[in-house]
């Protein structure tokens, strides 16, 4: 990343804040989005006291203003823009039958807003100077597979993996890859979702930790990454995944003839049949291979 110029959205904390660290740790210039501008601040300092070069912007990534602003910031301070980290994130977990509509509103907002605008507004500037870039969005296994108590953050965060593969057909033209990363560690949100999580493991390791996640970031963001796009990875520990997107498993026909609805009393069961699959519902989560939930409890 040496003489490359980042963006990492939601840094101050968590993930976000390792992603930050590790690009600048590999040559990086990063601007530092977050809104607490305490947390923020810290870890520009962090960057800074290693030798590093990074910049604060306090501003709400979701507004389009502000994540102009942002995308103006890192060509104003460093002269070019090469990656984008979408990161930010919140949650406000809760069954749909308690959900209120300003707990959905603000998770879709957050992710999806917080998304787009500042992909935006990159895309667009890569597309008008002619510069390749990368982009790396945040989704989760509680979007891809889905997660009891978390419809509007799993709503979001699946809409993030469609909206990462839609960008990467979009803008590969241009040298743009987006990539999009299904994150698993211990942090604010997830310790609150997950109970505590633990620390450490035999050999010192500790599979948990945010910053095990930025090392393959900061690869998506590289340009030796430049041929990598559209895919969407699970990242957590010494651990590195990839996801199949939804594929066709099985199929029924009825010879050319428009079906009756009670006709699937008898064929519906072939799909399931033919494919494995349960037709009850399940607990996907529970498929995970690396699950931070002690499933010999």
């Amino acid at each position: 990343m040496d003489g490359k110029v980042a963006i990492v959205t939601g840094a101050g904390r968590g993930i976000g804040r390792g992603e930050a660290i590790e690009l600048a740790r590999q040559g990086a210039s990063v601007v530092v989005s977050e809104l607490d501008a305490e947390v923020g601040g810290a870890v520009v300092e962090e960057i800074k006291s290693a030798g590093g070069q990074a910049v604060l912007n306090t501003g709400d990534c979701s507004d389009a203003e502000a994540a102009e602003a942002l995308v103006r910031q890192a060509i104003d301070e460093f002269g070019a823009l090469d990656a984008l980290v979408n990161n930010a994130g919140i949650l406000r977990d809760r069954t749909l039958v308690k959900m209120t509509p300003e707990e959905w509103d603000a998770v879709i907002k957050v992710h999806l807003r917080g998304h787009y605008a500042p992909t935006h507004f990159a895309c667009d500037y890569w597309k008008a100077e002619s510069r390749p870039g990368h982009i790396v969005c945040t989704a989760s296994t509680s979007g891809l597979l889905g997660n009891f108590g978390q419809a509007n953050y799993g709503a979001a965060k699946a809409g993030i993996a469609a909206f990462s593969t839609i960008v990467a057909q979009e803008m590969a033209k241009y040298g743009v890859t987006c990539n999009a990363i299904a994150p698993a560690a211990r942090t604010r949100m997830t310790e609150g979702a997950y109970g505590e999580i633990p620390q450490g493991q035999s050999g010192g390791f500790d599979f948990w930790h945010p910053d095990n996640v930025a090392p393959f970031v900061t690869f998506l963001c590289s340009d030796a990454a430049a041929g990598i796009s559209g895919k969407v990875f699970g990242v957590q520990g010494d651990a590195v995944e990839i996801y199949r997107p939804f594929t066709s498993v099985a199929a029924i026909e009825n010879g050319g003839s428009r079906w009756e609805p009670e006709q699937f009393v008898e064929r519906a069961q072939e799909l399931f049949d033919e494919s494995g699959i349960v037709p009850r519902a399940e607990n996907m989560m529970a498929k995970l291979r690396y699950s931070m939930t002690d499933r010999g409890a």
